[in-house]
């Protein structure tokens, strides 16, 4: 068994959808990113690309590659995913925490954890989802953006 960390970080925006873990939120602000900019699935790319000794997700989907303008980030992960099981692992779990004063998240976690575990081809037990404020202090705090850390743990394949 091997574990990976991620983390990433977007700015708010006017103008654009906000989009975290694959699941698009009602909210005035959206994540600037050359992607769609999900914040949680760039974090959760970096942890099992990282389990599996691979290089982070801007090394696979650089923002300077017109391929993925506007990508969806599920695409991303599930392409992260086929190159982690080329190096012969499965995901086991994962397990993450995403910061924003606002909106809320909770009502969205679930529709979260099913989008994720669909794509990870594991149960929805296996994804965890935590959201928390930053208690109105830094950037977080004042609205200006959205952090995320995932870690990943992943198993060599019995296949």
């Amino acid at each position: 068994m091997r574990i990976g960390f991620g983390y990433d970080v977007h700015r708010l925006v006017e103008g654009r959808p906000l989009i975290i873990g694959g699941v698009e939120i009602p909210h005035t602000h959206g994540l600037l990113g050359h992607s769609d900019a999900d914040v949680l699935i760039h974090a959760i790319c970096d942890a099992i690309l990282g389990a599996a000794g691979l290089r982070d997700i801007g090394y696979y989907f650089p923002d300077n590659d017109d391929n993925f303008k506007n990508a969806d980030s599920k695409v991303l992960l599930a392409r992260s995913l086929e190159l982690v099981e080329k190096e012969g692992y499965t995901v086991d779990n994962i397990d993450t925490t995403i910061c924003a004063e606002r909106p809320k998240l909770n009502p969205h976690i679930e529709s979260m954890k099913q989008t994720l575990a669909s794509i990870l081809k594991v149960s929805v037990k296996d994804v965890g989802i935590k959201a928390t404020t930053n208690e109105t202090i830094g950037f977080v705090g004042r609205c200006e953006g959205i952090v995320a850390y995932a870690v990943a743990l992943i198993k060599k394949c019995e296949c």
